[in-house]
């Protein structure tokens, strides 16, 4: 049986597209709040969770961690400009001109484990949806990598099978659950390794 060929890649944001610093803007606020070690992070963790399969509203993620951690609306405010900060990251220029340089060749799309707001924002700062066909955020869906689910409605979104799809992610749990499905997937650890990968796998069409 031939080898199908490839008609679309789909790339992860933070860690691949976007160069994201650990998401520890909470340890800092646990001592501005004078808390424990900890606190503040299990405080909010599944308001986290909750915003980023978009069962909270934006206004419902300040209600909520006002509330849980007894701080005032502009406490809320400051924390999550933090957040955000640390959130949006500073582009990965190499890794969004090879994702440009794609089309018209390849179909091209994004899947996100995002936070309600992201879209918002991440068009603001870097104007994805001008970068490729399709972008999936856990956030407006309502599933998370590595829920099968989530990159099946790729495939959907993007009109291929698995087999036809090329997937760039940092998280190896991520990379094995979308090989498991049948698609290329590649475990992004630094530009030359993933895009010498990404390169190998298009030049074997």
């Amino acid at each position: 049986m031939s080898r199908a060929t490839i008609r679309a890649v789909l790339f992860d944001i933070g860690g691949v597209l976007v160069n994201a610093p650990p998401m520890d803007f909470h340890v800092d606020w646990a001592t501005r709040l004078d808390l424990a070690d900890g606190a503040v992070w299990a405080g909010i963790i599944d308001v986290w969770r909750a915003g980023g399969v978009g069962t909270l509203t934006e206004a419902g993620v300040h209600a909520a961690i006002r509330d849980r951690l007894g701080i005032t609306e502009a406490q809320v405010e400051a924390m999550m400009a933090d957040m955000w900060k640390q959130y949006l990251g500073t582009a990965n220029d190499e890794l969004i001109a090879r994702a440009r340089g794609l089309r018209p060749r390849y179909r091209t799309g994004i899947l996100s484990n995002s936070f309600v707001g992201a879209r918002e924002r991440e068009v603001r700062r870097y104007a994805f949806p001008d970068l490729v066909d399709e972008i999936v955020y856990s956030h407006e869906v309502g599933l998370r990598k590595p829920d099968p689910r989530i990159f099946e409605l790729c495939c959907t979104r993007l009109a291929v099978e698995p087999a036809e799809l090329v997937f760039l992610d940092d998280v190896e749990e991520n990379v094995a659950v979308a090989g498991e499905l049948g698609i290329h997937a590649i475990h992004v650890r630094d530009n030359e390794q993933a895009l010498g990968e990404l390169d190998a796998i298009l030049a074997g069409q």
